[in-house]
């Protein structure tokens, strides 16, 4: 899998401290998007019970990377983002807390809405206003739902969905 090197800028930063790089996840990126996940989940979603270990993540994200179409944001060196797809799923997309609200969970959903034109799901948990109101900002609109019975947290969760680039024509 390739990705396309882009450079995005937060706004009113200067490129030498806020250039972030989207580049394709790599086997050794796994450790550093664990640690992003758990970043992000205790500071946005300290409601979930803590189901997995840090070692049990990191094994987890291991796999990602190597079985999902995984893009990174780098900035100094360092990963601060990451979203995975599926074929039509944003299955992960976490910004490292230090690094949020900085234009770097746009600049990946754009280029997964970019890399799968057809349009795309994903699911959040009901809870998670601030992630459902960016995600509408983007497009989406929540399609169903559930009582969480699903998900191992058993929280209340929403599948939204993005319908595509309505250029986009399917002739099947």
């Amino acid at each position: 899998m390739t990705a396309p090197r882009r450079t995005v800028q937060a706004d009113g930063e200067t490129e030498a401290t806020m250039a972030t790089e989207l580049r394709a996840a790599q086997a050794d990126d796994g450790d550093a998007i664990a640690a992003v996940f758990g970043a992000a989940r205790r500071a946005a979603l300290g409601y979930l019970p803590q189901l997995h270990s840090a070692a049990e993540d990191r094994a987890y994200f291991a796999r990602v990377v190597e079985g999902s179409d995984t893009i990174v944001a780098v900035r100094e060196g360092r990963v601060v983002a990451f979203i995975a797809l599926g074929e039509g799923r944003v299955e992960h997309l976490y910004v490292d807390p230090a690094h949020a609200r900085q234009g770097i969970g746009a600049a990946l959903l754009q280029h997964a809405q970019a890399q799968r034109p057809a349009g795309l799901d994903l699911w959040v948990f009901q809870r998670n206003t601030a992630a459902i109101a960016f995600y509408e900002r983007h497009g989406f609109r929540i399609a169903e739902l559930t009582d969480g019975a699903d998900n191992e947290e058993r929280e209340p969760d929403a599948r939204m969905v993005w319908p595509g680039d309505e250029r986009v024509i399917d002739r099947a």
